[in-house]
C-alpha cells in the first residue's frame, strides 16, 4: 500500500511540474498536416512533357519542391514518389547518395531532353541540384538523371516525414507551366 500510494505521490508531483503530461485525447496532428509517408503516384501515359527546371521553398510548416514540366499539354499527371533506402541513377542503376536520414526517390515521366537529344534542364552540379542551406527539412537535391523518357531526383530529408504531392496546371500559350509540386512536412 505504502508503494502505491508513493508511486501516486510521484507521478502527480512529475506531473505538476511539467515532467509527465498526460495524453491529450483528440489532439490535433501538427499544422493540420495529415499526409502521411507511404508512397504516391499517377500514370498518364498521355502526358508528352519535359523537365524544364527544379526549385525549392520554405513555408511555415514543409519545405517545398517544384519540378516545372513543359511540352504539349497544360497538365501533368505521371509521377512516383516514394521514400527509398537509397536512390539510383537513371541507366546506369549507380546510387545516389544524399545527405539526410530519408531518400524520397522522385521519378517523372517526363524526359530532361527534347525530340533532338538537347537537354532542357541540367543543372551546373547534379549533385547539389538545387541550393536547399538553411532549409528545415530539406538536406540536398541531387539530380539523379534522365534516361528512355523519365527523369529521377533524389531529395535528401531531415527523417522520414509526412509529404504530399500534387500537380499545378500550366496556362494555354504562356510560360506558366504545368509543374508537379512535393511538400514535405517539418515534423510528424
Amino acid at each position: 500500500m505504502n508503494r502505491l500510494r508513493f508511486l501516486v505521490l510521484a507521478v502527480s508531483a512529475l506531473a505538476a511540474l511539467g515532467v509527465v503530461a498526460p495524453a491529450q485525447a483528440g489532439a490535433s496532428p501538427y499544422c493540420g498536416i495529415t499526409w502521411g509517408s507511404l508512397p504516391k503516384s499517377a500514370s498518364d501515359l498521355g502526358d508528352r512533357e519535359m523537365v524544364n527546371d527544379v526549385r525549392a521553398g520554405r513555408h511555415a510548416c514543409f519545405d517545398r519542391l517544384v519540378v516545372d514540366v513543359g511540352g504539349q499539354d497544360t497538365t501533368f499527371r505521371s509521377y512516383s514518389v516514394r521514400y527509398v533506402p537509397v536512390v539510383r541513377q537513371d541507366g546506369s542503376g549507380h546510387a545516389v547518395p544524399v545527405r539526410g536520414a530519408a531518400d524520397l526517390e522522385i521519378v517523372l515521366r517526363a524526359p530532361a531532353y527534347d525530340d533532338r537529344g538537347e537537354p532542357t534542364y541540367l543543372p551546373a552540379d547534379p549533385r547539389e541540384a538545387v541550393d536547399v542551406a538553411g532549409f528545415r527539412t530539406f538536406r540536398q537535391v541531387a539530380y539523379a538523371g534522365s534516361f528512355e523518357g523519365y527523369t529521377t531526383l533524389a531529395l535528401g530529408v531531415r527523417a522520414r516525414l509526412p509529404f504530399r504531392v500534387f500537380t499545378l496546371p500550366g496556362t494555354p500559350s504562356s510560360d506558366d507551366t504545368p509543374r508537379l509540386v512535393i511538400d514535405v512536412a517539418h515534423r510528424w
